[in-house]
């Protein structure tokens, strides 16, 4: 491999040494090389270099940059930026074939090969978008626009959740970005998604797409709930994939821990009794998920408490029969945490008053 930056994105190998000069007093010294940084092989370790080095306050004036630093600086630079150059390509050819009309009068084999070649688009868009400022660059390419108006709701499943995924991805901790998808409508169809696909696999991608949206998004979750979001996350958690029941348990959790504003619409929906209905279910390490989601809704909330309370719940003694269970098993520490929490909050006192300390 060659150290001159010519091979793609790579930086130079190493940093050419400062002029013997350099060694000779201050926090600079490279003698025997004990002091001398690792060269930065980003963009990124480029530029904290450079804040690193201007913070310094030497203790001699800084000599003169040597012809050899200067070249290879600008060779690290010239690699830093050309890699970018040519993933922005990368995403501008994967959005080239995304963008083509479906053939219509091909044969099953031309069919397979065009969906492979979409799904390895989405797929690389997918690995360059975990960089945000691929992320940005997508959208701003109007990635985002023909993922929600068309690959959402393709035939293909395999289609399908890659969308999702590449969305959630794009979305993730990039208010700009969230906001753009949720303008786009993208919210309804990922509900509908996760609500209703007959593919197990789009509705685990589905909902990742929607916690990516919801989560730290107040515009977010106020779509949420106009949708109805917290009936389509119950009804999920009610469904036999373990994974999409653990995720929806934890986003619930996450929700009501975020916002417990909405405590009072959750339990008017009866989301007490249906959570401790799922925990009356065959035991499995998801009940974990769930008596965390019911602690975070009672915890500080009067109503909630008073609902686990209801006699014919029979909640206190479920709880005391799965803390039995649980003493054992040292792998259910935390399930057995949250139940004991609930007794403490629910059953520790039958008065009313202990509820609203």
């Amino acid at each position: 491999m060659a150290d001159k930056g010519s091979g793609g994105s790579r930086l130079p190998l190493a940093l050419p040494p400062a002029s013997q000069g350099c060694s000779s007093g201050g926090s600079g010294s490279s003698e025997g090389g004990s002091g001398t940084p690792r060269p930065p092989r980003s963009l990124q370790g480029l530029l904290q270099m450079a804040i690193t080095a201007g913070s310094e306050e030497p203790d001699t004036p800084p000599e003169p940059m040597s012809e050899e630093r200067r070249q290879w600086l600008q060779e690290a630079m010239s690699a830093a930026f050309r890699g970018q150059r040519e993933e922005v390509e990368q995403m501008k050819s994967c959005l080239r074939v995304l963008s083509q009309p479906t053939p219509s009068t091909a044969g099953e084999a031309e069919l397979a090969s065009d969906q492979q070649e979409r799904e390895g688009s989405l797929e690389l868009l997918a690995d360059l978008c975990e960089n945000m400022d691929n992320a940005a660059d997508f959208c701003q390419l109007s990635g985002m626009h023909l993922l929600v108006g068309r690959y959402l709701e393709a035939g293909s499943a395999g289609l399908r959740w890659r969308a999702a995924q590449l969305i959630g991805t794009c979305s993730q901790n990039v208010a700009a970005i969230q906001e753009q998808v949720l303008g786009l409508g993208a919210l309804r169809k990922l509900l509908r998604l996760l609500d209703r696909d007959s593919c197990d696999t789009v509705r685990v991608k589905a909902l990742f797409a929607i916690s990516c949206l919801v989560r730290e998004q107040e515009a977010g979750l106020l779509q949420f709930l106009r949708l109805d979001g917290f009936s389509v996350l119950m009804r999920a958690m009610q469904q036999q994939v373990q994974k999409l029941k653990v995720k929806s348990a934890f986003l619930l959790q996450n929700l009501l821990v975020g916002h417990p504003e909405h405590k009072g619409t959750l339990c008017s929906m009866g989301m007490v009794q249906q959570l401790v209905a799922l925990v009356r279910t065959e035991h499995s390490p998801f009940h974990e998920h769930v008596l965390g989601a019911l602690c975070s809704l009672v915890t500080d909330f009067p109503q909630g408490i008073r609902e686990c309370r209801e006699p014919e719940l029979g909640l206190e003694e479920l709880l005391r029969h799965r803390c039995e269970l649980l003493q054992q098993h040292e792998e259910y520490q935390e399930e057995l945490e949250f139940c004991e929490k609930l007794l403490q909050t629910c059953f520790s006192s039958p008065t009313d008053d202990s509820m609203d300390r």
